[in-house]
């Protein structure tokens, strides 16, 4: 397994570098490093324009083939590119959803008239998407859902609640899971549904959280309605359609989410040293052990999307998520130790946080949203060992 970059691929990476270094540094600066966890909420006017930007510029969409507008990159010019966008302190991106899990499942799922409809306002940053799966009692049970739906003509009629809802008070479309045949078992009869999120019926409760902000929401369906032909996949398929869009979630985007860890730590080691933490052995320890399983992390992702065809790598696929999470959240613990008795007290009135107190909070939800540690835990032994699934309480 050769890891090693050519000089073709490190010329790319020195023209990405050069246009991120360009626009972050002149006009706009002020976005710089902003947007990430616990601070989804800044500048969200400046960071739409950002994205309009990349776009216009042909930045976003790097991996979409080139026939449905994007790049066309293959697998190590996509981590090159996410690699340089983290080292940047490129700001977090509001698109992510439809670039990364909407549009690559349109392309494989959707029909002619849906990728055509969709994919351009994806790609030039006009339409934001958000994601409708989970629900009051359908987590990490996805198959639970209760939102229905219903053809009344040619539009479907949605009842229910979603929860959890990210960016859902600024995006344009959802995709969302719902019930369509409640006489089938529980994995069938779901389909596939995209809404406009101004669609009279549609009503969006923001939640917020520890960090002060609310980046998830409650959404609800009374009465909404769409489309006929806005069902991705085929009537009663959504199951399949679903479990497609989460392959794309840990992409070649995971390497970038790497760096972006790799900065935060650089941020707390200067920490370290300016405050005299680092004179002490035990931080120095949780410094060294953090950058090591920096490391492992990112050797894995590699071995993983360079390799990803060899069925015997499936294991570490199984534990990047239980693997990252658990290291974001050490990380946002190490954060505010070095910080010391400054991490108990706010930036500013009534709840400006410091970056390492959003860290820390935002951290604790790591080990929980796309999937808990016990079921990451669970799949592991299931699927990566092949263990007899978990007893099931009797009905």
């Amino acid at each position: 397994m050769d890891l090693r970059f050519t000089p073709e691929e490190e010329a790319f990476r020195k023209e990405i570098r050069a246009y991120l270094d360009g626009l972050l540094h002149t006009e706009f600066a002020a976005i710089r490093g902003r947007g990430g966890p616990g601070d989804e909420h800044a500048f969200f006017d400046e960071r739409l324009a950002w994205e309009r930007r990349l776009g216009a510029d042909g930045w976003t969409c790097v991996g979409w083939p080139t026939e449905f507008g994007g790049r066309g990159l293959p697998l190590n010019q996509q981590v090159i590119y996410f690699e340089e966008y983290a080292r940047a302190r490129g700001p977090g991106r509001l698109g992510h959803i439809g670039e990364g899990l909407i549009g690559p499942t349109l392309i494989h799922f959707g029909s002619a008239e849906q990728r055509s409809r969709f994919l351009p306002a994806i790609r030039s940053g006009q339409e934001l998407w958000c994601q409708g799966y989970s629900e009051p009692n359908a987590g990490s049970d996805l198959a639970n859902i209760q939102t229905r739906a219903e053809l009344d003509g040619d539009e479907w009629v949605l009842h229910g609640q979603k929860v959890w809802t990210s960016l859902a008070h600024w995006s344009d479309w959802c995709f969302v899971l719902v019930r369509t045949n409640r006489d089938a078992p529980k994995h069938r009869g779901i389909s596939f549904l995209l809404i406009r999120m101004d669609a009279p019926g549609v009503e969006i409760r923001p939640i917020v959280q520890l960090t002060g902000t609310s980046e998830f929401n409650e959404v609800f369906f009374d009465g909404a309605r769409t489309p006929a032909d806005l069902v991705v996949g085929g009537i009663d398929n959504g199951w399949k359609v679903a479990m497609g869009l989460l392959a794309y979630e840990r992409g070649a985007s995971t390497l970038g989410q790497q760096f972006a860890f790799e900065g935060e730590l650089r941020e707390i080691t200067e920490l370290a040293k300016a405050n005299g933490r680092s004179a002490d052995h035990r931080f120095r320890q949780r410094l060294a052990d953090a950058w090591s399983r920096l490391e492992i992390m990112r050797w894995n992702s590699l071995r993983m999307l360079t390799e990803a065809d060899r069925p015997e790598l499936s294991g570490p696929a199984y534990l990047s998520k239980l693997y990252w999470a658990r290291l974001h959240r050490d990380l946002g613990e190490l954060f505010v130790d070095v910080l010391g008795p400054e991490a108990l007290i706010s930036d500013g009135f009534p709840y400006e946080l410091s970056p390492a107190q959003r860290l820390f909070l935002y951290t604790r939800a790591d080990t929980i949203y796309g999937g808990s540690n016990e079921i990451q835990r669970n799949i592991i032994g299931e699927r990566g060992l092949g263990l007899p699934p978990e007893p099931r309480p009797s009905p």
